[in-house]
């Protein structure tokens, strides 16, 4: 991949020419400028795009999520990086707007930032529609610790050559979390059969419904694992463990729909199992929203979600630890002990999790590359590329994950953040993490998805003659149907 930074210019140069509503503009609204989606660049844009000139003098906005900020994160970086850009008068602030804005219909008009932050597919479909730049990632110093499997995630191809639109920052994809005080005092003598000191509920799939299935028999109050299986983001990761992909040709193929591929239908059913000794708020986001403060007060036992979320439950840990009297620091401490999050159990074979003799799988996942990209709209766009630059540092990229417990992408980075993002950074590189597919197409599964998970969870709580997947075969033509469903959409119904 590597490329002479001449012939990359010139690329990037020709590129830019195909790009629609990049440039131009009145520089006294800021950052971006307007121009309508269909207007081309001017040739003035075309010839110093990435040159390595600092723009002086002016002001650029960056847009990052809600979470980040809130956490104190974004201050942190942003004052960091106006220090370190204060002799070139380059200020980086809040684009101060909706995490989740429209880039193509805010950019043209001069509402967007300078710099966004993303997930890959959101960023991807801007890039199809050519609302951010394609970036001269061999540039950056975190070009060789990103693996290419992260960098892929970001690219797009154009007259047969192949750009990168974002820059990757850290793999977002399920972790297993899980309260170790929670444990039974006998968990090493009954729940640790291999003798290996890690819990067998945290390990595997099946041990873990049947340990959901003794807490709750022990208090009908508590539950071990729980999770929304309405949310086709964590829910098809057991459908892909068995053989089922979301597009064909790595992704890109969106006439071929693979949800039903393979075994599929064995994750279903493991979904199904996993329900059983849930109660009803599995049937939609219930769980979801509600799981940090169950995990907190000890209602919920585990469940799964993203490495991003890992301060907001410590936040929530702590709390009840100060409510049982301890200072803020021992609570703290306290939570951070006693709260793991680690990777995904292992599934049996089988897809039956009451079966011990089962050989066992490893978990795969639905992830994305969370990153930064560069608004197309743009005036000022080698200031955002040192923004981008300095934000994909190593020490920033440290910072963020000791802040927001992030996995990061970087492999140096993530070596050093420790065992837990090292094992996330491991699953990419293994395939056992499947990045969303960074086509404008990924926006039409999450429907019939969802529409198929919440039927699948609502069987488990019909009476035994109402129930609609009695057995494999009717699990599996429900995912043809979704299959089919989710071909519709995009195919015909568009």
């Amino acid at each position: 991949m590597k490329r002479k930074w001449l012939s990359l210019m010139l690329a990037l140069a020709m590129v830019t020419s195909l790009l629609s509503g990049c440039g131009g503009g009145n520089s006294e609204s800021g950052g971006t400028g307007e121009q309508s989606p269909d207007a081309a660049p001017s040739s003035t844009v075309q010839n110093t795009i990435f040159n390595g000139e600092l723009e002086q003098n002016i002001t650029i906005r960056v847009l990052e999520n809600d979470t980040v900020i809130a956490k104190g994160y974004f201050a942190e970086l942003i004052d960091a990086f106006n220090e370190a850009y204060a002799d070139y008068g380059i200020v980086a602030v809040d684009a101060n707007m909706d995490q989740y804005l429209d880039l193509a219909n805010d950019g043209p008009y001069g509402y967007g930032p300078d710099v966004l932050y993303q997930a890959n597919d959101i960023i991807m479909q801007y890039a199809e529609g050519k609302h951010v730049y394609p970036l001269p990632i061999e540039q950056l110093e975190c070009y060789d610790q990103i693996p290419q499997s992260a960098w892929d995630a970001y690219a797009a191809t154009i007259e047969g050559t192949e750009y990168y639109c974002g820059v990757p920052v850290n793999i977002q994809a399920p972790m297993l979390y899980y309260r170790k005080d929670l444990l039974p005092e006998n968990w090493e003598s009954e729940w640790d059969q291999d003798g290996d000191g890690v819990p067998d509920m945290t390990q595997r799939w099946s041990d873990l419904l049947a340990f959901s299935q003794a807490r709750h028999e022990g208090d009908k109050n508590l539950y071990g694992y729980m999770k929304s299986l309405d949310d086709v983001y964590f829910s098809s990761g057991f459908l892909f463990s068995y053989g089922a992909y979301i597009f064909g040709n790595n992704n890109r193929d969106t006439e071929d729909i693979g949800f039903a591929a393979g075994e599929a239908e064995k994750g279903a059913w493991v979904l199904s199992q996993l329900a059983s000794a849930m109660n009803e708020d599995c049937i939609d986001s219930t769980i979801t929203t509600n799981a940090y403060s169950r995990m907190a007060d000890g209602t919920y036992f585990a469940t799964i979600t993203t490495p991003d979320v890992y301060s907001t439950f410590i936040d929530e840990l702590t709390k009840t630890y100060m409510g049982e009297g301890l200072d803020q620091a021992a609570a703290e401490e306290k939570a951070v002990e006693n709260l793991v999050m680690t990777g995904l159990p292992k599934l049996p074979e089988s897809g039956d999790l009451s079966d011990e003799s089962a050989g066992l799988i490893d978990s795969k996942a639905m992830g994305g590359i969370n990153g930064y990209a560069i608004s197309a709209y743009t005036q000022y766009p080698n200031a955002c590329l040192a923004f981008v630059e300095f934000a994909t540092g190593y020490d920033m990229i440290m910072k963020r994950s000791e802040m927001l417990g992030i996995a990061p992408a970087r492999a140096d980075a993530a070596q050093a953040a420790g065992e837990t993002s090292q094992q996330l950074f491991d699953r990419l590189e293994q395939g056992n993490i499947i990045i969303m597919p960074s086509v404008k197409a990924v926006g039409q599964i999450w429907t019939p998805g969802q529409t198929f998970f919440i039927d699948l969870a609502k069987d488990v709580f019909r009476p035994e003659s109402e129930k609609k997947y009695t057995d494999l075969s009717a699990m599996k033509q429900g995912l043809e149907e979704m299959s089919q469903q989710i071909y519709d959409a995009i195919h015909t119904l568009n």
